[in-house]
């Protein structure tokens, strides 16, 4: 019999069933659980140190003192603080009971930081200035806004609104010191729009128009008229990302025109001529930063996933590659006005952290090093990526984590895990509290991108578009299946599968197309009917979701969106259910959680039910963070395992 590691002992014990005495972590008071057992302090004691690692991710640059300004959590949701040097102390300068983590100095003045914060969850956004610990309110309370930035010369801020009619995003500007300054510039039809930058001289703005994952327009805002005019092909079927001004008023944009993948360029508003100007044949282009002075242009390529960060000389086409960064993912770019390019980094063995690069020598410092609740991060597992052919030959592929051999010998259990969006994309970073999985448990990981996920092109982001074509991105779960369970570390008898928004609808989905394969499904704010979710989804975003999933609207799309519902074929999801569900999401509504743990349970099967009232489209406060992973133990234990502790009948 194998020697069992001491920790190993520690987190198998913890999930031992409980005994009547047991003590058991008392609920935060806003969670309802429903038909999930009490979670044992052993457990909650065993995980804790898992629970407590943080991240600090870069927000951006103050103009005037050259500090860092980061987004951390010390208490129960992140704030923001002020870092002033790197491995300087980081002074929180926000103190809100709900999560604070995206805000933006006034450019060259630095005397104005404006903020943006939801309440619960609900996306409702409203923007406000932070001064002294305090907020002050620039917005009306009540409709959804979204900052979209500073002009050059930090004299005022665009963003977007739907106040006028509450589905329609219009465009405003306003100086935040004179909130009474507020304009409406342009009234727009749809919710995708957004003031993406300023023009040098300030008389004029880029602004985007989102339609889908395959299909965006740009135009230029006239900020004295709201004259809109297209500055793209409004008929071409071409996504743009990014768009800046340089400083010699040149637009900078990412574009998938002539490609399949996003590719940084010029566009000429004159002629609506894109020019790419970066090399990379394969890979997206996933955002860039223009230097102040128009010397370099930072870019990011997503490679399979993992970033790498280039610096282009525009005048040249030179291209220098940032080779010191750890392999990871990187995010949230700035170039301060001084030329040090700040970001966000994190990768399988380091929570998300705050660095900067120099951008004449290449070197970079890491400006925070977060903890990891005492753990030693370097003992994390790094992925493989595993490759397989789906059922029309189309490639797909995910990342891999299999526990330490040495400690977990023979076939282990595995969790698929299926990321949102669908246009979304799982990449090799920090896995947070799913590392106890894999260090504690021995339980595999696989995080797949199925079609439909972007970083991979634009024909294969389009692979799963509407109706008639969803249930291809299921298959190809399938096949990951078959390639999975011919790993020999893995059993093939325990797997099951997780994911979040629309991973959990593919959650739901799997568990009925592969329930002779699948052990358990844990998913999480979850589509379960595509035509109750398109007609109870936010206003702002419905048409959005329409391009992607089709249009209930129409007999034809409505039939087969009724069809791939897990709803309707609920009869044949009868392995164990575990629901996780935001009271206030106003993306995926509570009602489609309701709807699918009443029809499951009507027909005898298992469905655990966590509902955060204070929350929205997933858990954002720790509290309740925790208490869904020990409860998601407990399922795991329980179906996956085999021996947690039964379900009662309601835990509220």
């Amino acid at each position: 019999m194998p020697r069992v590691a001491p920790r190993l002992i520690l987190g198998l014990s913890a999930l031992l069933p409980l005994s009547a005495a047991a003590a058991a972590v008392e609920k935060p008071a806003a969670l309802v659980a429903d038909g999930t057992p009490p979670v044992p302090e052993a457990l909650a004691a065993a995980t804790r140190p898992y629970l407590e690692y943080r991240s600090a991710g870069f927000v951006g640059w103050n103009p005037v003192d050259r500090s860092m300004l980061i987004a951390t959590r010390f208490a129960n949701v992140a704030q923001l603080h002020r870092v002033a040097a790197p491995g300087a102390d980081r002074r929180q300068i926000s103190f809100e009971a709900e999560p604070l983590g995206n805000g933006a100095w006034a450019p060259k003045r630095g005397d104005v930081l404006v903020v943006q914060k939801d309440v619960g969850g609900n996306e409702f956004f409203q923007l406000y200035t932070l001064r002294d610990g305090r907020l002050t309110l620039l917005t009306d309370g009540k409709s959804r806004n979204e900052f979209g930035g500073w002009d050059k010369e930090g004299a005022r801020v665009g963003y977007s609104s739907t106040r006028r009619n509450g589905t329609d995003s219009d465009l405003y500007v306003m100086d935040p010191r004179d909130p009474k300054s507020d304009r409406l510039v342009a009234q727009v039809k749809g919710g995708g729009w957004q003031i993406a930058d300023f023009a040098p001289g300030g008389t004029k703005a880029v602004v985007t128009e989102y339609v889908s994952v395959q299909k965006s327009n740009l135009y230029e805002l006239d900020l004295a008229s709201g004259r809109l005019t297209p500055i793209s092909d409004p008929q071409a079927t071409v996504s743009y990302g990014a768009a800046h001004y340089a400083p010699d008023g040149n637009l900078w944009v990412t574009s998938d025109e002539g490609s399949d993948f996003q590719r940084l360029g010029t566009l000429d508003p004159r002629s609506r001529r894109f020019t790419a100007v970066s090399r990379e044949p394969k890979w997206d282009v996933d955002t860039f930063a223009i230097a102040e002075d128009g010397r370099f242009i930072a870019y990011v390529v997503n490679e399979a996933g993992a970033s790498r960060l280039k610096l282009l000389d525009p005048r040249t086409g030179a291209v220098r590659p940032v080779t010191q960064l750890p392999l990871g993912v990187v995010y949230g770019l700035e170039v301060a006005p001084w030329g040090t390019i700040g970001l966000t980094l994190a990768s399988a063995r380091s929570p998300a952290d705050s660095w900067s690069v120099d951008p004449r020598t290449l070197a970079v410092t890491r400006w925070t090093q977060s903890e990891t609740g005492g753990l030693d991060p370097a003992r994390n597992v790094e992925p493989r990526l595993l490759s397989v052919r789906s059922f029309d030959g189309q490639e797909v592929s995910g990342f891999l984590y299999q526990p330490d051999p040495a400690r977990f010998p023979g076939k282990r259990p595995l969790l698929v895990n299926i990321h949102g969006g669908p246009e979304g994309q799982s990449t090799p970073g920090f896995l947070g509290r799913n590392n106890y999985l894999l260090n504690e448990l021995g339980i595999a990981l696989f995080y797949p991108n199925v079609r439909g996920s972007t970083g991979y092109g634009k024909t294969f982001v389009g692979l799963d578009n509407g109706p008639f074509k969803r249930e291809d991105s299921v298959k190809d779960i399938g096949a990951f299946l078959t390639a999975l369970e011919r790993e020999p570390a893995v059993d093939p008898k325990r797997i099951g599968v997780t994911g979040g928004s629309y991973g959990g609808y593919m959650c739901y989905a799997s568990a009925i197309f592969y329930r002779d394969r699948l052990k358990d499904a844990n998913c999480v704010v979850a589509i379960s009917n595509f035509v109750t979710f398109l007609q109870n989804t936010q206003s702002y975003r419905r048409d959005l979701r329409r391009v992607e999933y089709g249009d209930e609207r129409v007999p034809a799309q409505r039939a087969k969106l009724e069809a791939i519902s897990p709803l309707t074929r609920v009869k044949e999801l009868t392995i164990p259910l575990m629901v996780v569900t935001g009271g206030n999401d106003p993306r995926v509504p509570a009602s489609e959680a309701d709807q699918i743990v009443k029809a499951v349970r009507a027909q005898g099967g298992t469905a655990w039910h966590l509902l955060g009232r204070n929350e929205g489209h997933g858990f954002g406060k720790k509290e309740n963070q925790d208490y869904q992973f020990w409860t998601s133990l407990l399922f795991w234990q329980q179906t996956l395992l085999g021996d947690a502790p039964k379900a009662t009948a309601t835990g509220e």
